[in-house]
């Protein structure tokens, strides 16, 4: 289980209509990973935390759950989002299986 640093449970979705993952506390939503899709590409586009969240790793665990979600789905990964680029580039090894384009 996912928890604010406060302790709250957060609970993480993918909302497929709206291209966004959620992530929401107590039914609230409070983060969001808005997404672009092809047939094997998301493009993560913007990401944003309810500022009366930020700073207790909402953005880094609703980013994470949907980096793993793209790598079930066998999607590659473009980052448009800084945020999302800054997660890549700090799990970098991690995350080599979703970067798009050529592999070396």
């Amino acid at each position: 289980m996912t928890t604010t640093t406060d302790g709250r449970s957060i609970d993480l979705t993918r909302d497929e209509q709206g291209r966004r993952y959620r992530a929401s506390v107590d039914g609230r939503v409070i983060g969001e990973a808005e997404f672009l899709l092809t047939h094997d590409l998301v493009v993560f586009t913007q990401t944003e935390v309810d500022p009366d969240f930020e700073g207790q790793g909402v953005g880094t665990t609703l980013v994470r759950w949907a980096l793993d979600d793209a790598r079930r789905r066998g999607y590659g990964v473009v980052a448009s989002c800084p945020f999302v680029r800054s997660q890549l580039a700090l799990h970098a090894e991690e995350d080599v299986d979703l970067k798009h384009g050529p592999r070396t």
